[in-house]
């Protein structure tokens, strides 16, 4: 029998390969149109929990095709590696870019579905990321890696989001928007669980702060706090315990396939959450919109000033819609306060209450102006 021709098989691999690279073309090509789509819709570039599905579904194709089936694991993290920075790429250079938006959570996060609310449907599209917390978010800001990000500040019923009132302290950010959504808590678990087997719940502080009568009212709930809701229903639905919930929005159950064991848990009716969009320079109010200003300062060393600072502001027939305290962390048992207030920074009453009040202050700054939602 006549040995086979090194040279014609290697023809026979380049021909291949060939149409191997023409595949990898045509599949980028695909992703371009991924890439209007996540636009259009506010979807964030990056989706582990379809990429873990697509290499569960090829891994099996490989077993059946007598493949290694961790050899074709790794090639397609390398594919979907290279398809994400051709999503981004084809992003950065659209004549339309993109604003990138950064929030606190993964998919089915309140902030993202917030962040999906505000800007899905903006021309020229948005670019949604997650980050693991707060100050990653705002960091994503300051160095260039997003344009926004959208920040919970203050909830009805569990009131202030510390942190993120100490990023704003720090100096780097300004404020430039905010929004208001109606939070609706729900307890998630494994479907087929009834609500007698759960024992512990997952869920970020501040959901579970809004929902203490959850727990008030069934003891044998204990309550273990989470990175994040939507977070917090991921490690659910991979951890295989009956007894483990969390508490999220229907949406996350619906991403991440749990059940919906209860509804509206929140403690408080009309449960709501602020949120704050932030960016490293200030934005203009659009015209005819009321607009809201919002301030930090530290008070001079004197009896009295804070109130004396209030009286000034009503003076000028300003009207505070919040007023909050933080620690100074360098100066200890010393505050900084932070007050909304309704009117435009660059208004003539406005500008002359900042005159009046500074004396009073050791530091005043604006942190922005924008419209008001609330």
């Amino acid at each position: 029998m006549m040995a086979p021709d090194l040279g014609s098989l290697r023809e026979r691999i380049e021909a291949v390969d060939r149409q191997i690279i023409a595949l990898f073309a045509e599949r980028l090509k695909i992703v371009e149109d991924v890439v209007a789509a996540k636009l259009t819709t506010a979807s964030p570039v990056r989706d582990r929990e379809r990429e873990e599905l697509l290499l569960q579904r090829l891994r099996g194709l490989a077993v059946a095709a007598g493949l290694d089936a961790h050899s074709i694991e790794r090639i397609y993290r390398v594919v979907m590696d290279m398809s994400v920075a051709h999503q981004e790429a084809t992003m950065r250079n659209r004549p339309d870019a993109p604003l990138r938006i950064a929030y606190q959570g993964v998919e089915g996060s309140y902030s993202h579905l917030a962040a999906q609310r505000r800007y899905a449907g903006r021309a020229g599209g948005a670019m949604l990321t997650g980050h693991g917390s707060f100050r990653a978010a705002a960091d994503a800001v300051t160095s260039g890696l997003a344009d926004l990000a959208l920040l919970p500040i203050e909830n009805t019923t569990a009131g202030s989001i510390n942190e993120t009132y100490d990023l704003l302290a720090a100096g780097a950010l300004h404020i430039t928007g905010e929004v208001v959504s109606a939070i609706e808590h729900c307890l998630l678990a494994l479907p087929g669980v009834a609500f007698e087997e759960l024992r512990t719940v997952m869920s970020h502080p501040q959901a579970l702060a809004q929902c203490h009568e959850l727990f008030a009212g069934h003891p044998q709930l204990t309550a273990r706090a989470d990175l994040d809701t939507a977070g917090a229903a991921q490690r659910v639905a991979t951890a295989n315990d009956r007894t483990l919930a969390a508490i999220a929005s229907s949406a996350a159950a619906q991403r991440y396939g749990l059940a919906v064991v209860a509804r509206g848990i929140n403690s408080a009716a009309g449960n709501a959450t602020r949120f704050v969009e932030v960016a490293t320079r200030p934005a203009p109010v659009p015209d005819g919109a009321a607009a809201k200003t919002s301030l930090v300062f530290a008070l001079a060393d004197r009896p009295g000033v804070l109130g004396e600072i209030l009286s000034r502001l009503a003076a000028r027939t300003l009207s505070l819609t919040k007023l909050e305290s933080r620690p100074i962390p360098e100066a200890p048992f010393t505050y900084r306060f932070y007050a909304d207030v309704l009117g435009h920074a660059a208004s003539e009453p406005f500008h002359a209450a900042l005159d009046d009040i500074r004396p009073l202050t050791t530091d005043l700054r604006v942190l922005g102006t924008y419209p008001a939602a609330v």
